[in-house]
């Protein structure tokens, strides 16, 4: 099996796939290999990238950082989220960053499409000055509900994770703060850090407690039975880790910040060319060369 993820991996900074990188997709699975892509986007919003490739619909997309796991055909297979409960804590815990917090559901219509509420805000012009392309693209799915906790009635689907979204200097403070042993909520919840340094964008993913792309990949392994050590993972951000940290072949990509190479070096991961240069494309011929 090979886990990729999409921005910074698979997409080069124009948020395209190369010939190259398809190529090798193609190729490895026809020697038999899985591929399976692993993201920070929700499901319908990798699905505008990866519809357009002609993929086969039974490959697995493990969306929301590891929360859903399901086919392109949007098949479910396994999927996580946060307690009614514990989101309504959340929202009062996470009161400093209220402008910058996104709740988002799982609600997909037959055609794996996302339905109006699937993301829910208080306040959509705060989110235009830190992630306006983001906006753009998924305007007509976002909802404002004033006060959000009013989205999260007791007959409503719960939320499969919260979003933060800011200055990466201001989302680094977040995260200390809501990760700090004593915050209300620590012990219940799994924080992925993503950045844009280039963009000065830090994203905090907020999902139940251990679910992360790592978690996600173990369990698909699992239900494939393909040892963790026969599994290639590669990516180019912090939320990538933990799917890095638990398979055999991890693989970074140049493009990654200096920080995160120092870590890669620490742990011995392996080390491809930017997304600009066919990073992906590059590990996964090297792999299928063995």
């Amino acid at each position: 099996m090979i886990a990729l993820d999409l921005d910074g991996t698979l997409l080069n900074d124009e948020g395209h796939v190369s010939e190259r990188n398809l190529a090798a997709l193609h190729a490895a699975q026809s020697a038999g290999i899985e591929v399976v892509f692993a993201t920070g986007r929700r499901h319908s919003y990798a699905m505008q990238v990866l519809r357009r490739l002609g993929l086969p619909s039974e490959r697995v997309l493990i969306s929301s950082n590891g929360a859903v796991i399901r086919t392109l055909a949007a098949q479910l297979i396994d999927s996580n989220a946060i307690s009614r409960e514990l989101a309504l804590s959340l929202c009062q815990h996470l009161n400093p960053w209220r402008n910058e917090l996104v709740l988002t559901f799982d609600k997909l219509d037959e055609n794996g499409e996302d339905s109006k509420g699937a993301l829910v805000v208080e306040d959509i012009s705060i989110l235009h000055q830190s992630i306006d392309r983001w906006v753009q693209a998924n305007e007509r799915y976002i909802e404002s509900v004033v006060p959000l906790e009013a989205a999260l009635q007791a007959d409503a689907e719960p939320p499969i994770q919260m979003m933060l979204c800011g200055r990466i200097t201001a989302m680094r403070e977040a995260m200390v703060t809501i990760t700090r042993e004593g915050f209300p909520t620590v012990d219940q919840i799994a924080v992925n850090r993503t950045e844009y340094l280039e963009r000065d964008l830090g994203i905090l993913d907020i999902m139940p407690k251990d679910c992360s792309k790592g978690t996600a990949i173990a369990k698909l392994a699992a239900i494939r039975n393909i040892p963790l050590d026969a599994i290639m993972a590669i990516g180019d951000n912090w939320n990538d880790t933990p799917m890095l940290e638990v398979v055999g072949h991890p693989i970074i990509m140049a493009n990654a910040s200096e920080e995160l190479h120092s870590l890669a070096r620490q742990k011995g991961w392996g080390r491809t060319a930017s997304n600009s240069k066919h990073g992906l494309a590059l590990a996964i011929e090297r792999a299928l060369a063995i």
